[in-house]
């Protein structure tokens, strides 16, 4: 081990190493906060350009990328209320809130502290815990991952506030937009209407962006002159975060990073339920339940430590099993392919000096991570500065843009457009946007998992309280049910 340690130490100690990470948090954090560029484009786009390169330059170059970008989305997220990327869509709800009061520096501070920190303990659960968490992994099948749906279905309570009953209705139509498109199972095409362009179903981009970016716009140009004047007044960027601010929200952050590792370590289920279900157990366990949503710097380091949680812990399946996490580490299982590196039991084997000097590597893009997340604060917080009527014609600019850029179709315009006035519907009947993200996203698994597991045992219901796993999450959404309904009742004074 010693001999590996120090053959690592010789390995990660060049140049060109230390340049490729830090270059790719930087791609990584400015294709992150540009709505529509998401962290998998970016990462696909720079694989070829790794060939020539040593194999651990070229995985630290995609792995900087793909830590950049998960924070890079909370920056626009919380100075234009336009997220970066989907896995920054929670980060929205209080984020620009503070945005709104004047204190978007301690918006924006308090997304990177809680971002590097929630990344230093989900790359020290990669380095300690792999071999643990790969195996709770394993135990996954689709019993296990519906009932983890139905009880991640439970965080729309969390993000609903008072009006539940509004909450639940947006999670309905979420599900029911998740549905459309072709079936899996049976190629049947479903809530199509005959339009070839929606068997793919609704990409998720031009929604996000529509939901949350469009209705804010809208709402601008149906305001009165008088109010309109009155926003074009430039908001300030506030004082920066303290470290006694900080600090007192220590307890979120760790609670955030937790759920984050352990979402992270199954494969299939990303940065945006963890973040979503992080948001939903800071607010659960908040004295000040109501205050979230109106700008709670607990919402925003909730939102930002769940969704870096995930960032190292997607690749414990990927290294120790050569199983990837998600869509970005099924990339770096092709870069880890190209350069003749096969990850599972016997890369650790076989190539153990590259093995811990990526961890070692892992750990570097923290502090790389912090330096550009500094220096992007100080130049997205002018935003803040710029007139309404002057920053919404270049924030439409971009929502055009970065949704066309996605597939490269003038189909997804029309679907951010239209979801830009549904979005502003909703926000009219005060029907929150969040519960719907949150179906949308969940709809498909549950799903799925649901009749993957029916025709496993042969109709078989039973099969959903089979296994230790499955009896814990029935518990926990039981509880939280409970919970979400005598809340939801102290909320409206009953």
């Amino acid at each position: 081990m010693l001999d590996a340690l120090v053959s690592a130490y010789g390995l990660l100690m060049s140049f060109s190493n230390f340049v490729a990470l830090f270059v790719g948090v930087i791609i990584g954090l400015v294709v992150g906060a540009i709505p529509g560029m998401t962290v998998v484009m970016a990462v696909a786009l720079a694989l070829p350009f790794t060939f020539g390169m040593p194999p651990l330059t070229s995985l630290l170059l995609l792995i900087g990328i793909y830590k950049g970008g998960i924070y890079g989305g909370s920056i626009t997220a919380i100075t234009i209320k336009t997220p970066g990327t989907a896995a920054a869509a929670c980060t929205i709800l209080d984020g620009y809130a503070l945005t709104q009061k004047g204190q978007a520096r301690k918006a924006l501070d308090m997304a990177l502290y809680a971002s590097i920190a929630a990344d230093i303990i989900s790359n020290l659960s990669l380095i300690l815990f792999t071999g643990m968490l790969a195996s709770l992994a394993l135990d996954f099948g689709p019993p296990e991952y519906f009932t983890l749906g139905i009880f991640a279905l439970t965080i729309i309570a969390g993000v609903s506030g008072a009006r539940l009953l509004n909450g639940i209705s947006a999670a309905a139509l979420g599900l029911l937009f998740a549905t459309i498109g072709l079936d899996l199972l049976y190629g049947q095409a479903r809530l199509t209407f005959g339009n070839h362009e929606l068997f793919s179903g609704v990409s998720f981009i031009p929604l996000l962006i529509g939901l949350f970016a469009m209705p804010e716009i809208i709402g601008y140009y149906f305001e009165s002159t008088a109010q309109r004047i009155h926003s074009a007044t430039p908001q300030s960027q506030g004082e920066p975060l303290r470290f006694k601010e900080f600090i007192t929200h220590w307890r979120t952050i760790l609670r955030g990073s937790i759920i984050g590792v352990i979402l992270g370590a199954i494969p299939g289920l990303g940065a945006t339920p963890a973040s979503f279900l992080s948001y939903s157990e800071a607010r659960r366990k908040s004295s000040h339940p109501e205050r979230f949503g109106t700008g709670e710097l607990d919402g925003v380091a909730a939102a930002e430590s769940g969704n870096n949680g995930v960032a190292g812990s997607t690749l414990i399946p990927l290294l120790s099993l050569g199983i990837p996490g998600d869509v970005v580490t099924a990339i770096l299982l092709g870069a880890f392919m190209i350069h003749d590196l096969k990850p599972g039991p016997m890369l650790f084997q076989e190539h153990l000096d590259i093995v811990y000097a990526l961890f070692i590597g892992i750990m570097l893009s923290s502090p790389f991570l912090f330096i550009c997340g500094k220096v992007a604060i100080r130049l997205f917080s002018k935003v803040t500065e710029v007139p309404r009527h002057v920053l919404f014609p270049c924030v439409f600019a971009f929502c055009l843009y970065g949704t066309y850029a996605v597939n490269s179709s003038l189909f997804d315009v029309g679907i951010m457009l239209g979801m830009g006035v549904l979005g502003y519907i909703m926000h009219l009947c005060a029907v929150p946007a969040a519960p719907f993200v949150i179906a949308y996203i969940l709809g498909p698994m549950i799903e799925d998992s649901f009749r993957q597991a029916l025709i496993t045992s042969g109709n078989d219901v039973s099969i959903f309280f089979s296994s230790p796993i499955t009896i814990v999450f029935w518990l926990f959404t039981l509880a939280s049910i409970v919970f979400a309904w005598r809340q939801s009742k102290a909320l409206q004074g009953i």
